[in-house]
């Protein structure tokens, strides 16, 4: 039950849990392991990374070290999978780093996708199709609630419905969300509408015009209102 909270709270608390088992299973932490020797986590469900981004993460470790060591798992004598640290990871291959330090825990298949997903999740440059998609594999995978899941990510139950309701959007809205063509404000309101093709109506106005969230928010009260006045009179027929 410690490990599922400490997921709730964030990657910090995950380390400090880490930490813990260490003390508590003797688990082996900060042992310095070669790059070779680590292989990436299957289960990661993200397979984009800023070329940017990591380029200045390199040049921090390369002047710094790695301040945080990588999370894995030994899957054989002297071979490792990566459970948490992807980013810092492929900044070290590119610092030119031959050794990174790292917590070595025990993890079946199931904590290796629940923790790459939490990581995941927790990140501040992912779009919100991304979270969604994260939250919808959690509670596939692992067999959770939206309530359970919004406990492990530390988030309301309401946000997370929010997100997931985001995956039911046609695939021109998901990928405008995800180029940051319209921002989550934008896809809540597109979320309120029900028929797909008035949602993509409503999404090439928000573009073509780039309206704010709330005049977004007033064209679709118009337009329900209207359905609604139209619904009204053919009732009356």
């Amino acid at each position: 039950m410690a490990k599922k909270n400490a997921l709730g709270r964030g990657l910090g608390a995950l380390i400090e849990g880490v930490e813990k088992e260490v003390i508590e299973n003797k688990v082996e932490v900060n042992r310095e392991i070669p790059i070779s020797s680590i292989e990436a986590n299957p289960f990661q469900p993200r397979s984009n990374f800023d070329e940017a981004a990591l380029e200045e993460l390199s040049v921090s470790i390369k002047e710094l070290g790695i301040v945080q060591p990588l999370t894995v798992r030994e899957v054989a004598a002297g071979r490792y999978q990566l459970i948490a640290g992807e980013r810092r990871l492929r900044a070290a291959k590119m610092a030119g780093i031959e050794s990174v330090p790292a917590f070595v825990r025990t993890a079946d298949d199931r904590d290796m996708l629940e923790l790459a997903l939490v990581e995941n999740i927790q990140r501040e440059d992912l779009d919100a199709v991304e979270i969604a998609i994260s939250f919808q594999r959690l509670m596939e995978e692992c067999d959770l609630t939206q309530e359970q899941l919004s406990d492990r990510v530390g988030k309301r139950r309401s946000t997370v419905a929010n997100y997931l309701r985001l995956l039911k959007l046609p695939a021109e809205i998901q990928l405008g969300i995800r180029e940051r063509v319209i921002t989550m404000g934008h896809a809540r309101t597109l979320v309120s509408i029900e028929d797909p093709k008035v949602q993509m109506e409503v999404y090439y106005k928000i573009r073509d015009n780039q309206l704010s969230v709330r005049q977004a928010e007033e064209l679709v009260r118009q337009i329900q209102s209207g359905l609604t006045k139209d619904t009204a009179r053919k009732e009356r027929k």
